[in-house]
């Protein structure tokens, strides 16, 4: 159980850390805070910097971080109401308007195998906001024709121009936060397959220990170790320990290492401090001397797996 003062202090932070913490760590139910994440602190901010014509910094993909993508994502990682009306006005026009080729989000509009990275964190925010299931199944298709032999995803494997044999864990990452969000949502478009495809990418995520090679057992790399926040499509063990989390995934004895690895981050006032990736951003970074929101979701990861 999180140390009363560290509630305390991350129901005194931003209002979508408040309602994070109400829900997830006192088990809480508060609609009043979720709402206000569209009025208030950064949520505010980030759909202040909504453009007139439905898209935030030069459009879908740029740039990086203060792009229509990004934005979106941060808003559904903040815990945005789904009904929020300019949020789901944004994820139609994505979806009307960003497709290439292969049915999947494509920046360049013209790309024949689309990025997995990409659709999978579309489809996460496009699932959240509530898109409807026929404006989805196309991502859902790229997605299920795009899984390595190994079990995960790779954004480099393009077949059959650029087939991979061996998984990222950034991009497996992301489209298992797609595929939870996909089937919160309720959807029924090739939903075996999904949950199917969920399963192995788990797998591939577990057999690394989220941080270690399959080959050698040695450490991937060493930034997979430290909290970021936003993480984007970067990958660290404590964005992979939540999104194992929120999948519904049981403890598992190959969680331990990176378990043990966040608990050694603590710091002796009970919080954890993150980094942030570089890039301009619509909003500053919580990642100075501690961070609420690498505490909050290392508090809720804990209370799912730590013994």
């Amino acid at each position: 159980m999180a140390p009363a003062d560290v509630v305390e202090w991350l129901l005194d932070g931003d209002v979508a850390v408040a309602h994070q913490t109400t829900r997830d760590l006192l088990h809480r139910t508060d609609p009043g805070l979720g709402a206000r994440i569209a009025t208030e602190s950064h949520g505010a901010a980030l759909l202040a910097a909504r453009r007139p014509d439905g898209h935030w910094g030069l459009g879908f993909y740029q740039p990086k971080w203060t792009s229509t993508h990004y934005t979106l994502l941060e808003l559904c990682n903040l815990g945005l109401p789904e009904d929020q009306p300019a949020a789901v006005e944004s994820v139609d026009l994505v979806l009307a308007r960003e497709k290439g080729p292969d049915g999947g989000l494509d920046p360049s509009h013209r790309a024949a195998v689309s990025d997995a990275c990409i659709n999978g964190m579309g489809l996460r925010y496009a699932s959240w906001f509530g898109a409807p299931e026929q404006e989805l199944a196309s991502l859902v298709d790229v997605l299920l024709a795009r899984t390595v032999a190994d079990g995960g995803f790779n954004c480099r494997h393009r077949p059959p121009l650029a087939p991979v044999s061996h998984s990222s864990l950034h991009t497996t990452v992301s489209v298992l936060e797609g595929f939870t969000s996909y089937l919160a949502a309720g959807h029924q478009h090739r939903r075996q397959e999904v949950l199917a495809a969920q399963r192995t990418a788990v797998e591939f995520v577990l057999r690394h220990e989220l941080f270690r090679s399959e080959r050698t057992g040695e450490v991937i790399r060493e930034d997979f170790l430290v909290p970021h926040h936003p993480p984007r499509w970067h990958f660290d063990i404590l964005r992979g320990l939540d999104c194992l989390a929120a999948a519904g995934v049981p403890p598992d004895p190959r969680m331990e290492a990176a378990l043990e690895a966040l608990l050694a981050r603590r710091r002796p006032d009970g919080t954890w401090t993150a980094r942030a990736w570089p890039g301009r951003t619509h909003v500053p970074s919580d990642a100075a001397d501690r961070s609420r929101w690498a505490t909050l979701t290392t508090l809720r990861v804990l209370a799912r797996y730590a013994s």
